[in-house]
């Protein structure tokens, strides 16, 4: 029991550390979040905070960036379209979920499927919530169209963060003994 605490507090404190580098210059959508959604899926063992952690984590990063980063005269408690955004950042947990185990092919397909399911949930958002698009099917293409180099960069940020996440808790398990490894 005491294992898994241990492990759960630093899986979470490395789940906002990688939130919060969103506050950091990087290029659109190449970023630590999908990462440390898949992240917190495979290594807290218990679902409901696996899925709650990294959604608050994204929910403190907006909020800091909305309001000091971006800020304006009104208080933004949520980001527009966050349903859409939020629902693409569950998905990942959810494939980590799936995927089962915390190996080279489970953390690849997780953020593959991760990625995927991101672009089409938060351009959908896009489409559906703005005037920016015509609300046709033609619309919807193009707005998908448009999104392309983001879901490029989502793919390498979840790629190449999760390396970075998974390889500094394998090396704390290895050197510690501490925490479960699968």
């Amino acid at each position: 029991m005491k294992k898994d605490l241990v492990q759960t507090s630093v899986v979470i404190l490395m789940v906002l550390v990688a939130a919060f580098s969103r506050l950091i210059p990087h290029l659109p959508n190449f970023t630590a979040v999908g990462a440390m959604a898949i992240f917190a899926g495979f290594l807290i063992p218990n679902r409901i905070i696996s899925i709650a952690i990294p959604l608050l984590a994204m929910w403190l990063s907006d909020l800091a960036i909305n309001n000091i980063v971006y800020s304006s005269p009104d208080f933004t408690w949520f980001t527009p379209g966050f349903f859409w955004i939020y629902a693409g950042l569950f998905a990942h947990t959810v494939f980590a979920w799936l995927f089962n185990k915390p190996n080279i092919s489970g953390i690849a397909g997780a953020s593959l499927a991760g990625s995927v399911t991101f672009f089409l949930l938060s351009n959908f958002g896009v489409w559906s919530g703005s005037a920016m698009y015509e609300k046709t099917v033609g619309g919807l293409i193009l707005c998908y169209t448009a999104a392309l180099p983001f879901f490029g960069n989502m793919l390498a940020g979840n790629l190449i963060f999760s390396a970075v996440l998974f390889g500094i808790y394998f090396i704390l398990a290895k050197q510690t003994q501490t925490f479960r490894t699968a």
